[in-house]
């Protein structure tokens, strides 16, 4: 290190100066770079590549802060921008400093290039053109000093932005502070007006509950019970308890029916041998959907079933009209959803003489059908395994498992990933029980999905049957069509 002093230029004028040696070699073109540290001495400056510049800080902390806006809260943004404003402020205060250190290196500059010009007069020869290279490097080096101080000018230009942007980025965000923080207490003197209000409500009831004595205890509790009643039905093995519990009163209001049905038939029997009337057929079965009724001789002049003509009809129960149904000629006849209501007639003609059976009744609705169906009809598509049995009037060979799509605008057939028929809901389309066929008739439907395509499908249960029928016709209704069977001519209110 060299220690300059004010007196520099006096000195070099009083003595003398000893002549430059010719081989003096220079290391670099440039004078390399110096600091003014303690008690005005020169320090040679390490690069240090790690050092960065002013500039690519403000501009990093920047790109920080704005990354970071959206993930803080605004009490921690409040916080930021404050540090934020404290960090422009050093920055500026960095920069004063150096625009000092500027000024300086300057004054030293100057004095070098006198003390150089000083000894350009007293050298000669190769000396003098060594010192008048050497008065070129400090004049290039007042060129980038200068270059200097206007990129530390426009440096603290953009600090002083920075700087008048973070403050009044600060100031929003007090007021935003504000803001929430009134906005905070007015939901806060709510929340107590709301509490109030409650505790007060709460003691008004406890005030009516302990006037009205033990009876409206008694009954709350059995409010409490019926909840948790309610509560533990929406398990599962509750759910299955009680699905098993309605299949058992089921059956036995089915067995209770069957048994009430035999009674009235017996008891119509009875009235008929008093009335010496001639009685050579008989219809056995629960008159109610999900059953299937049978035409049975009872007497040993009836004639053989083979040799007669059968033909099933509807009958209002309130007007008497008679509606014939088509394809309904078996001694055998499933109801269907069209049939509730109604009763069923079948007459029998033979060598000339005709001979009418009628239902006791109207034919019963199923049991839990109705809530079923409407469960189903919140689904888009509703599936249900079947077994095809016959195609286009021909007995179906295969037996595997089908799967019927029931949608809400079209009906689909389909055997694995293969489908067999898909067509929405049209004039064309039909779709009633099946009109015969033996004791299965029950679980069994007709579906023709346009002309010259039908199916004869089976399904697991004559509750399926009955609930795809009437899904079927309710999704059709509300496309505009009227889904019934062959000829039928049934009424919008069916």
């Amino acid at each position: 290190m060299t220690r300059l002093t004010c007196d520099f230029a006096d000195t070099m004028q009083k003595d003398a100066v000893p002549a430059v040696s010719a081989d003096v070699i220079f290391n670099s073109s440039h004078f390399p770079n110096y600091k003014i540290g303690a008690n005005n001495q020169i320090v040679e400056a390490k690069d240090d590549p790690k050092v960065l510049s002013m500039k690519e800080v403000v501009a990093r902390e920047t790109a920080q802060l704005l990354e970071q806006q959206k993930r803080l809260s605004v009490r921690d943004l409040a916080s930021k921008f404050e540090k934020g404003l404290a960090a422009a402020a050093k920055l500026s205060e960095e920069a004063r400093l150096r625009e000092a250190a500027s000024l300086e290196k300057h004054v030293l500059l100057k004095k070098l290039r006198d003390a150089l010009e000083s000894l350009k007069g007293r050298v000669a020869g190769r000396n003098k053109d060594d010192v008048e290279e050497a008065i070129s490097m400090v004049q290039a080096l007042a060129v980038q000093l200068t270059q200097r101080e206007g990129e530390l000018l426009q440096e603290k230009a953009e600090v002083k932005k920075l700087a008048n942007f973070l403050k009044q980025a600060s100031e929003d965000t007090k007021r935003l502070v504000d803001e929430e923080r009134a906005f905070a207490r007015a939901e806060i003197d709510n929340a107590r007006a709301v509490v109030l209000r409650v505790e007060g409500a709460l003691q008004e009831q406890d005030r009516m509950t302990r006037g009205s004595g033990k009876q409206d205890l008694d009954e709350l509790m059995k409010e409490v019970q019926e909840a948790r009643r309610i509560k533990m039905l929406h398990q599962p093995s509750k759910v299955m308890d009680m699905e098993l519990e309605l299949r058992a009163l089921r059956a036995q209001l089915a067995e209770k029916s069957k048994h009430s049905l035999r009674l009235q038939k017996e008891l119509a029997t009875s009235k008929r041998v008093v009335e010496n009337s001639s009685h050579l057929f008989e219809l056995d079965g629960h008159e109610a959907l999900g059953s299937y009724l049978r035409i049975q001789p009872c007497s040993d002049n009836a004639p053989e079933m083979s040799k007669c003509l059968i033909q099933w009809y509807r009958v209002s129960a309130e007007g008497g009209k008679k509606e014939l149904i088509s394809g309904a000629t078996k001694s055998i006849y499933a109801p269907e959803p069209f049939d509730v209501g109604r009763i069923l007639q079948a007459d029998i003609v033979s060598e000339g003489q005709q001979i009418s059976l009628k239902t006791a009744g109207p034919i019963d609705p199923a049991a839990g059908l109705g809530s079923y169906v409407e469960a189903l009809v919140r689904k888009h598509d509703v599936e249900f395994n079947v077994v095809v049995t016959q195609m286009n009037g021909k007995n179906y060979q295969s037996e595997s498992i089908h799967v019927l799509h029931v949608g809400k605008m079209r009906i689909k057939l389909c055997k694995g990933k293969t489908t067999i028929a898909k067509e929405y809901y049209s004039s064309a389309m039909q779709l009633c029980g099946v009109r015969g066929g033996g004791n299965a008739a029950a679980q069994a439907l007709f579906w023709q999905a346009k002309k010259g395509l039908s199916f004869v499908i089976a399904f697991e249960s004559e509750r399926e049957r009955n609930a795809a029928i009437m899904l079927a016709r309710r999704f059709a209704f509300d496309c505009n069509i009227i889904l019934a069977g062959p000829d039928d001519r049934a009424s919008l209110g069916n």
